[in-house]
């Protein structure tokens, strides 16, 4: 046992290690004091972070990205919850159908989800920008969210809601004095991982984003020219850190009080 126990930890650290060393090395050359990632390291230089915030574009491209994310995370959220709400209590007609249509942009490669929405968007006339961004990634998102609440609605006592219903509370009122503060911590992590999901997307970005570009696109733009690779390291760096932050307070704040709550609302239910 004990050696079954060792070549599982054995494994899981090389496997950890193959998906993170690598990008460990991004913070590292970005206070590099030159415009190539090469070893050895010419000189430690805080530089690049400073010319990084100096940019105009950047804080545009930032703002949209922000923009589009916000929105993008908190429509396929509200989508997702109710869709999954509906799969994890009722059985209907339909519903397997119903179920592989939402999850089919997850399914789809996303250069065709993107070329897809791209011929639909120009045949019916607007002009690319943030608004078709902002529907792919609502299309992109959802099948995400609606996963995570799947899993979180899948366990929770329905009977909370007939007994509420049963002292005389309406079905919003039962949904948000009830149900809500229960899927809460399922509806946050939904709502920092559809944002971390569109805050990063590209491909759909890069066919439906007008003149108003996105983070990513940016990073991309520049990458084009190696004198602002350095700058663009040290942005990557950033968006790491960022990134894992978001993830460490969505799980947090999943597991945040999640047995307290259920029996607070188990003995106000019955009193």
């Amino acid at each position: 046992m004990e050696q079954k126990n060792n070549a599982l930890l054995i494994y899981t650290l090389l496997y950890f290690a193959f998906l993170y060393v690598p990008v460990l090395f991004l913070p590292l050359f970005s206070f590099n004091d030159g415009n190539y990632m090469s070893f050895p390291l010419t000189g430690f230089t805080t530089e690049h972070y400073e010319e990084m915030w100096s940019k105009s574009n950047l804080h545009n491209a930032l703002w949209a990205s922000i923009k589009v994310g916000v929105v993008a995370s908190i429509v396929s959220t509200t989508i997702a919850l109710f869709a999954a709400k509906a799969f994890a209590r009722y059985k209907f007609r339909g519903q397997n159908i119903s179920y592989g249509a939402i999850m089919m942009p997850f399914l789809i490669p996303e250069i065709i989800l993107a070329v897809s929405l791209l011929i639909i968007w120009l045949a019916l006339g607007f002009k690319l920008g943030l608004v078709p961004v902002t529907l792919g990634h609502i299309l992109f998102c959802t099948p995400f969210a609606m996963l995570i609440l799947i899993a979180r609605i899948e366990g929770f006592d329905f009977s909370l809601e007939e007994a509420s219903r049963d002292l005389g509370e309406n079905a919003w009122g039962t949904f948000f004095r009830v149900s809500l503060p229960l899927y809460l911590p399922g509806i946050i992590a939904s709502l920092l991982l559809s944002f971390i999901i569109s805050f990063d997307e590209f491909v759909l970005a890069f066919f439906l984003t007008g003149s108003d570009a996105t983070l990513p696109m940016y990073m991309w733009a520049q990458m084009r020219f190696v004198q602002k690779l350095p700058h663009v390291l040290a942005l990557g760096a950033v968006i790491i850190v960022f990134t894992t932050l978001i993830v460490l307070l969505a799980f947090w704040l999943r597991n945040l009080g999640q047995g307290k709550k259920k029996a607070e609302f188990g003995i106000n239910i019955h009193e």
